[in-house]
């Protein structure tokens, strides 16, 4: 992904109409697996063939206030510190308001790159009123109206030439295990970070990051080379605390885009929340691998039946997961860190599982005579074959007369038979129904 754009600015300037403008038709990056809230808040965008983050951070209501707010600047250095690009978003038709000039002077001091965005210019004598807003004394003013789509395409131009590249300063080989650990402020994740790296089996190698702003670690065990991705603010636990919770979601989202495996970590004294939940499906959607830890296990009663019952709740309420594995750990006392590796390692191999094409041709085969598709609509499509199409994670495709004709039950149910032989807890299955095209063999023998 090529970077991160916050969209700051005081309430009613027109931010979620560019919101939304800005990620056109693309999907939110939360997509409605059961039991995950869907979070408007963040998109991804594709312009140019290039795609970045962009993050609404909601209204700052700053009229009538001397000084901003100590929680609301906490949350607007939280949108600077973690966005490569801030977009200023005012309004021409009111023109430069106090909140407008509060936001720009700490803007000015934070040192990130700024595009003054100066929206709802809806008709041509709202262009006068541009001019005024160079007083704010950021970039250029950029006239747009996202309501109409006015302007948009000279501001992706400036915001691409200001985002860095995709993959910019990769430096990590393929065969290292990408590990994002993940989950809700305070369960221990910064903690879990620096026990890992502090196990005397742990030879931690020092290579720049991977990204600008943030901090891989490759390390190796004698079983594998590990990297923990994007760990800039995990080993500072101190940062958790200067913005709200959504400004932690960014910056899991980023290190799933990265990663093979997610930790997902969880508070064994709190059990599973709704959060959790949420960042289980972040996870999930984004195709990762996922191991379940409840960390701070020395801080519960001894009670022997608390794993029972934790195992129970992972498989309720975490249940698209796909029965992965779950440790009771201690980030304080080191408890299973060594095996939460193990299981780490155990996770990417069954990320990157391939099966014998003439395994699955049997698996296949043998569901549709069990249970045959359904017809829709009167009906039946007919299925030729399923092959495996890519790995990290497993990807199948089904080849079919008519592919509108597959419900996603039946996936699921195909799905649900390939687990049976081969269960890769934790781990997504892909499945898609494609037209089936007929291939000639040529004199030669060749496809």
């Amino acid at each position: 992904m090529g970077g991160i754009v916050a969209i700051v600015g005081r309430p009613n300037v027109g931010k979620s109409t560019l919101f939304n403008r800005l990620i056109g038709e693309r999907r939110a990056i939360v997509e409605d697996v059961p039991g995950v809230t869907r979070d408007r808040l963040y998109g991804e965008a594709e312009w140019f063939s290039r795609r970045f983050w962009v993050v609404d951070t909601g209204g700052l209501d700053l009229e009538a206030q001397e000084e901003i707010p100590a929680a609301i600047r906490r949350q607007v250095l939280a949108a600077v510190d973690e966005a490569d690009l801030v977009l200023f978003v005012v309004s021409a038709q009111e023109g430069i308001t106090p909140a407008d000039e509060s936001i720009a002077q700490l803007l000015r001091k934070s040192g990130k790159p700024v595009l003054l965005v100066v929206n709802k210019v809806d008709a041509p004598v709202h262009e006068l009123y541009v001019p005024e807003f160079y007083r704010l004394g950021l970039s250029d003013p950029i006239a747009v109206s996202a309501a109409h789509g006015k302007g948009i395409a000279e501001l992706v131009e400036a915001v691409l030439a200001r985002l860095p590249q995709e993959d910019e300063g990769e430096v990590v080989g393929d065969d290292a295990i990408r590990v994002a650990i993940v989950g809700r402020p305070n369960v221990g994740k910064s903690s879990l970070v620096n026990a890992i790296l502090g196990e005397e089996r742990v030879v931690v190698t020092d290579v720049p990051g991977t990204t600008r702003d943030a901090v891989d670690i490759p390390f190796r065990t004698p079983e594998a080379e590990f990297v923990l991705v994007d760990t800039a603010g995990l080993r500072r636990p101190g940062r958790v605390g200067r913005g709200t919770e959504y400004y932690s979601t960014l910056r899991t989202l980023r290190a799933l885009e990265r990663a093979h495996v997610a930790v997902l970590v969880l508070d064994a004294t709190e059990g599973i929340v709704e959060q959790d939940r949420r960042i289980a499906g972040y996870a999930w959607e984004r195709g990762r691998a996922v191991v379940v830890a409840f960390n701070k296990w020395d801080a519960v009663e001894r009670d022997p039946q608390l794993s029972v019952r934790y195992e129970r709740e992972v498989r309720r309420d975490l249940y698209f997961l796909a029965n992965p594995p779950v440790l009771y750990i201690s980030a304080l006392t080191g408890r299973k860190v060594s095996r939460l590796l193990e299981e780490v390692r155990a996770a990417a191999e069954r990320f990157r599982f391939r099966i014998d094409p003439e395994e699955l041709d049997a698996i296949f085969r043998d569901a549709v005579l069990l249970t045959p598709p359904p017809s829709v609509g009167g009906k039946r499509p007919r299925l030729y074959r399923m092959r495996q199409v890519l790995t990290g994670p497993p990807k199948f495709v089904v080849e079919v007369d008519d592919p509108s004709l597959v419900t996603s039950g039946y996936l699921g149910y195909l799905e649900n038979r390939l687990r049976e032989v081969h269960p890769l807890p934790g781990v997504p299955i892909r499945i898609e129904a494609e037209r089936y095209v007929a291939r000639r063999r040529t004199p030669s023998g060749s496809v």
